[in-house]
């Protein structure tokens, strides 16, 4: 994978029998994103303050094994498809040892700010992404 991001589970993610609730993972994919961003020099108020916002379309998730109060996750995010205004991260949560416990492809679309209209993304940010491969 291109990218990998750490993350523990605290008791804030999961539900009343101490595992991970569902909608947390989608939590840890978008941080794992922003950190993606991050990691090839752009941070979201950078984009934003040139104009640009990112916006999920649509997700598809699958959930493998359950994760529990404690457990270290590494989310792994990859570009799966590079279009002009949309980009689908296929990320994968996995376990210490490996073990996949939640998969997803996110389609993000690149908006302008002010309109809120699909506009490219920027060509050097996705250059950096594709170089983390």
């Amino acid at each position: 994978m291109a990218f990998e991001w750490r993350c523990r589970v605290y008791i804030e993610d999961t539900d009343f029998g101490g595992i991970v609730y569902y909608v947390n993972y989608l939590k840890f994919m978008e941080r794992a994103r922003t950190e993606m961003l991050r990691a090839v020099g752009y941070s979201q108020q950078i984009l934003k303050s040139q104009g640009w916002l990112f916006v999920v379309h649509d997700v598809q998730a699958r959930y493998l094994k359950p994760s529990h109060l404690d457990d270290e996750l590494i989310v792994r995010s990859d570009i799966e498809l590079a279009g002009a205004a949309t980009v689908i991260f296929k990320q994968r949560v996995v376990g210490d040892a490996g073990d996949a416990r939640c998969e997803g492809d996110i389609r993000v679309v690149c908006v302008d700010e002010k309109t809120l209209k699909p506009r490219r993304w920027p060509k050097e940010l996705l250059q950096r992404l594709e170089q983390l491969d």
